[in-house]
Parts: structure tokens; sequence; C-alpha cells
């Protein structure tokens, strides 16, 4: 791409080593690879651009900074303000600035960058992710282990079971971390104080109609009284679980999502959240949640309630629509405990429910379709 400068490994080290990057330094780093790679490592402080297949189809050659950091406000505004004096973009390999696709997310993010950011230098890190991951790691972020975070505070409680929650066997580690403010566990994780504190939980999402709050004087509780059956409308919660969470990261807390078994009601409130706040596929948010959670088993009509939300959620994150789509996505009454919503999907075919007591079926992988726009 034409005149766009490039910036070698080097350069952008110092950067870093001078603390001068991220939301609220003068450069801003733009990761603009797939959601996937970007969790499993990326340069500290960058920001994930979102700039799936949808948003490429309705963009057709142009994006705007609302559908590439639909989540970064604060970004956004200091970008248009003029207040970075440089923004860094890097892909896997980035080779030459001129040897560009123009059909690259890096093409397409320069673009919107120069139409709405005109004030910043926009430089291409030469080498990419790739390269200065292998010359600076200090100054990359990778993912920890998918048990590393609770192998720790949990060894101790394995010999455990949780005789009220009817936890099985197979389920007796701790708590994974999806996100560093979010966890998926199962009952059996909620039933431990020990284990919450050494985790630093202070609240849980509890996603079911009969497992206990059994702190309820230590942390703070939501409950979703649903059911793991394929009747149950799922989706109709959505808004105020992702509402629920985001209430708990504003107050710098930890929040513990489980069910009974942690394998598809609270799995599904997690692939959810990261549809709604990272804007990305079920697909590719089912594969972050299984790398972290391998049991992970959504029923068929919440499969299908999530296919509905995701294309919903990316329709409207394509238009760049300025109100907030919690508007247009939650319809359920404030009265009900089983509402109903525009995202109910039933397969017609029977499907069991999961039972506890035996062993739990897993799904390789359910997603057989990606919505259009």
């Amino acid at each position: 791409m034409a005149e766009l400068r490039e910036m070698e490994c080097v350069g952008l080290q110092r950067l870093l080593h001078g603390g001068g990057s991220g939301q609220g330094g003068k450069c801003l780093l733009l990761d603009c690879r797939p959601f996937l790679a970007h969790s499993a490592g990326h340069i500290r402080g960058a920001l994930n651009v979102r700039c799936n297949t949808i948003v490429r189809r309705r963009a057709k050659g142009s994006v705007s900074l609302e559908q590439i950091l639909p989540a970064d406000d604060e970004a956004r505004a200091r970008l248009r303000s003029g207040l970075y004096s440089a923004v860094v973009v890097y892909d896997e390999r980035s080779g030459r600035a001129d040897a560009l696709r123009e059909d690259s997310t890096v093409a397409l993010v320069v673009r919107a960058l120069r139409r709405d950011a005109q004030h910043a230098d926009i430089c291409l890190l030469k080498g990419g992710y790739e390269r200065f991951h292998s010359e600076y790691p200090e100054f990359c972020a990778k993912t920890k282990s998918p048990t590393a975070a609770s192998i720790v505070a949990t060894a101790e409680y394995l010999e455990h079971s949780c005789s009220s929650c009817g936890t099985p066997q197979h389920d007796q580690g701790g708590p994974v971390e999806i996100l560093p403010f979010l966890f998926l566990g199962s009952a059996h994780h909620a039933a431990r104080r020990d284990m919450l504190d050494a985790l630093r939980i202070t609240a849980l999402l509890n996603v079911s109609s009969d497992c206990p709050n059994h702190f309820e004087g230590h942390f703070q509780y939501k409950c979703i009284p649903v059911e793991d059956n394929h009747k149950t409308d799922i989706s109709s919660w959505f808004m105020e679980a992702i509402e629920y969470i985001d209430s708990v990261k504003a107050c710098h807390g930890r929040v513990l999502v489980h069910c009974q078994a942690g394998i598809s009601r609270s799995a599904t409130i997690c692939l959810a959240y990261l549809i709604m706040k990272k804007r990305v596929k079920l697909e590719e948010a089912f594969e972050f949640v299984k790398q972290r959670r391998s049991i992970i088993s959504p029923n068929f009509s919440f499969m299908g309630q999530l296919l509905q939300f995701e294309s919903q959620v990316l329709a409207t994150s394509c238009a760049a629509e300025a109100a907030s789509p919690s508007g247009t996505l939650r319809e359920r009454g404030k009265s009900s405990s089983t509402p109903t919503s525009q995202f109910v999907f039933s397969f017609p075919v029977s499907v069991a429910v999961h039972s506890t007591a035996g062993s739990l079926p897993y799904l390789p992988s359910p997603i057989t379709t990606s919505p259009t726009c």
C-alpha cells in the first residue's frame, strides 16, 4: 500500500518501553489478526480489530471505525480527536507496505484510519506479530494454559465432591478463565468458597433453577432460572446476563458463570457475551471457549438461539447503528420468570437433557451453518 510508513520492531519496542502505547498513551496498537489468534497471543496493549467475513461483505471495501472497533468507544474518540500521534497496525507476518493486498484486513483498517483519524501517523509493523514476538517476547501477552489459573487454587480439593449439587467426577477441577473478569464453571465450583476466594471471584451468575447460592452474605449473586432443554428460551436472558457481567467488570470484580455441570447453560451465556462484546461469530467464540473448557456442549436449541443472536448482533455491528443494540435485542418482560423472545429456536428433533447423574455427552462441534447479513 502506497505511502504507508513502515516501523521496525526495535522502534515499537522503544515505544513500549517508554510506556507510550495503549488507549491512554500516545500510540495505539491495532492487531489485525483473527480473534482466536489475538486471544492466543498479542503485543501488550494492542486492540483487536473486528473485520470478519460479514463485516467485509457489507463494507464492500470501506469499513468505519465503528465497525472495526465496535466495543472501544474511548479509542475511537481519541482517534477522531487526534490524541494519538501514531497508530501501529500489524498482522501475523506483515511484509512490505507496498505489497499489501487491497482486500487485506490491514489495508481496510488503514483506509478507515485515513478517513476517520486523519491526524495520526499510521505505521505498519514490519514482520508483524510473528517477528516481534520472536525478538521481544517480554512485550507480548500469551494466553495461559486453560486450567493454569485454577490448578493452584483447586488441587487440594480434587478428592472432594459436591454431594448437594451432584457434580460428576470429571468436573472436579477448577473454573476456567474466559476473560480476565469472566470465569466459567459448575455448581461444584460455586459451592467451594475457598476456591472462589483463591480466584478472587466477587460475583456469581447462577444459570439454573435449582442450584443454591451458598454464600449470599459473601458474594454478589444473580440467578437466571432456566432449564437445560430444547423448549427453554435462554436467549431472552442474554442482554440481562451481559449487562450483569459488565456491571461486575466495571467494579473491577470477577464473575463466575455456572449452571449444574458448566456444560450447556452457563457455556451458552459465556458464548453470548463473547458474540456481543467481542463482535465475533459463534464459531470463533465456541472454539475459544472450548479450548479452555473442552466439555462445553450447549444443546441444539441453545445453539440455534446463539446463531440467531449472532446474526442480529453482527448485522447491527455491520450497519454501525448509533443506537445501542440492547434496545432491540432485549424483549423480555421484567415480570415474567419464563420469558419469550424473538431469538427462541427449536430444532425439529428431540434433544436429551444433560444429566449430571451419569456421563455427559460431548458434541465436538454443533456449528454447521453461518448466518448472512
